[in-house]
């Protein structure tokens, strides 16, 4: 029986989600009867940890900076052992959201504006005119993220306050206006399109993972050609950064310029009970066993 460790917790800002999304995985890799699991909240003794288990292959349910960034799976690759979702590069490129755009960009891919800021210059002046959106260049979940709306006479000053922990190095986006989707991708498979309605002022962390904070609409009502058009990018965002495995797509799409825009490509999508990706492979036949299954078996390792 192939022996496979379930890698999850770590240290970084989504160290919940990635308890929670490992300990599901966990819980389907067992109740599919093929594998002997072995369950490793993630420290900086990791690769210890990992020998310590002697698995055979590596799921991989980190999130955020060290474990989806590109860190960990170095750490595999150095051990010699498969793990699941993307390697290195890919890993690292779709995690910094400026370098993964002009990927997108290259590739034809419709991107919002943006322009590289410091924390302290963002505090201080207006670096696009509202309405933008600031962002960390390397968070996941929307940490960090602070909407500016048209008409405000200032920028946010909580950028400046004591408990801003996402860095110096920040992003400003223009904002678009519109309808929040997403698609995820499953190998060289486009799943299906999500709506996603919340009414928080944005699609934040709580309206994420708090029941109850969004809708999801799958799939989505959107025209045909439309649907096709998010479908299409979302594979070709995948293939442009090199990903393998499970990835989701985000995007905004707006009615009235007919206009949709690629925001970023998850490489470690959540795995929680109200994660997307899970709900989308549901709409289309794939239990949860059964995407976890897939993600252990298409586990690789550069050799």
């Amino acid at each position: 029986m192939k022996r496979v460790a379930i890698v999850y917790g770590g240290w970084s800002s989504e160290r919940e989600v990635s308890l929670s999304s490992g300990r599901q995985m966990a819980a389907a890799a067992r109740e599919s009867g093929q594998y002997d699991v072995v369950e490793i909240d993630a420290t900086r003794e990791l690769a210890n940890q990992i020998l310590d288990a002697k698995p055979d292959v590596i799921l991989n349910g980190l999130h955020g900076p060290w474990g989806e960034d590109g860190c960990v799976q170095g750490v595999f690759e150095i051990l010699g052992i498969p793990y699941s979702h993307s390697g290195v590069a890919a890993s690292a490129v779709a995690m910094d959201k400026r370098k993964s755009k002009a990927v997108y960009a290259q590739n034809g891919i419709e991107i919002a504006a943006d322009v590289k800021v410091t924390r302290e210059f963002a505090a201080k002046e207006h670096p696009l005119p509202p309405p933008y959106v600031i962002k960390p260049i390397a968070e996941g979940s929307s940490f960090g993220v602070v909407m500016v709306r048209k008409g405000a006479n200032a920028p946010a000053d909580i950028l400046m306050s004591d408990s801003w922990v996402y860095g110096d190095n920040l992003m400003a986006e223009e904002y678009i206006p519109g309808r929040e989707i997403t698609v995820g991708v499953m190998g060289d498979r486009a799943l299906c399109v999500t709506e996603i309605t919340t009414l928080r002022e944005f699609y934040d962390f709580d309206a994420k993972y708090e029941s109850g904070g969004s809708r999801h609409v799958v799939p989505a009502d959107l025209p045909g050609r439309v649907t096709q058009a998010v479908m299409d990018a979302a594979l070709k965002a995948h293939q442009a950064l090199g990903c393998r495995g499970v990835t989701r797509s985000d995007f905004r799409y707006d009615d009235e310029k007919d206009r949709l825009v690629i925001l970023e490509t998850n490489t470690q999508p959540g795995m929680t009970p109200t994660s997307l990706v899970p709900e989308q492979a549901a709409h289309l036949g794939i239990s949860f066993v059964e995407l976890v299954s897939w993600m252990i078996e298409d586990a690789s390792c550069p050799r």
